[in-house]
């Protein structure tokens, strides 16, 4: 299986040169024209001079409306990612509306304000803005696709995420996508073992049926 790796960063407004970083195992010349498809369509972020954008990509062993279950939960965040310790959406669950989410001790955060900009379940697209609250990433917005696929002969699921985001006065642009690329990493590691663990457990079910 591909491991999530950053792909495409950028740091100014010309859209940078869509290249491979932190790549183990590459994938086969067909599974890379998905992605690039994909990432033309959906992730092509227009930073301004003092902004970063990038992209990590996560190949999941699961089925897509399985894994889009877990990532449409904009009220819900912390059923798959590991930093967020509780979530509370205020008003109605829809796009326009506002989450307080609140970050687990370990990293240089405690709360984030977010808004649900984008909520597509045919398209398998959620994307958020960051509004508020204590931490260091100002005008922060991501995307984040869910793309069907076969591995290995069994349904999978291409997971993208993307950013941009401001560079942080004594930051360059390199460490601030670094910093951000290593939490999403983070997070799609953990969704694939969520989802691939509950995927094993309908397998498990129907095949006692």
């Amino acid at each position: 299986m591909v491991r999530a790796r950053a792909v495409g960063r950028s740091g100014n407004g010309s859209g940078g040169l869509w290249r491979l970083a932190d790549e183990l195992n590459p994938p086969e010349v067909g599974c890379r024209a998905m992605e690039a498809e994909c990432i033309r369509r959906f992730h092509r972020h227009e930073p301004m001079e003092n902004q970063c954008s990038s992209c990590v990509l996560k190949h999941i062993k699961a089925p897509v409306q399985l894994v889009w279950s877990l990532v449409r939960r904009f009220d819900q965040p912390q059923r798959y990612k590991p930093f967020v310790s509780r979530c509370i959406v205020q008003g109605d669950f829809a796009v326009g509306c506002l989450r307080e989410v609140n970050i687990k001790s370990g990293l240089p955060a405690t709360t984030s304000t977010e808004r649900l900009e984008q909520l597509d379940d045919n398209e398998h697209i959620l994307s958020i803005k960051i509004v508020g609250g204590d931490h260091r990433l100002q005008n922060y917005s991501s995307v984040i696709t869910a793309h069907p696929e076969m591995i290995d002969g069994e349904e999978g699921t291409l997971v993208i995420e993307s950013f941009v985001v401001d560079v942080p006065d004594g930051n360059t642009k390199d460490d601030t996508c670094f910093f951000v690329e290593a939490l999403i990493k983070c997070n799609l590691k953990s969704l694939a073992v969520i989802s691939e663990r509950l995927a094993d457990q309908d397998l498990a079910e129907s095949m006692a049926l």
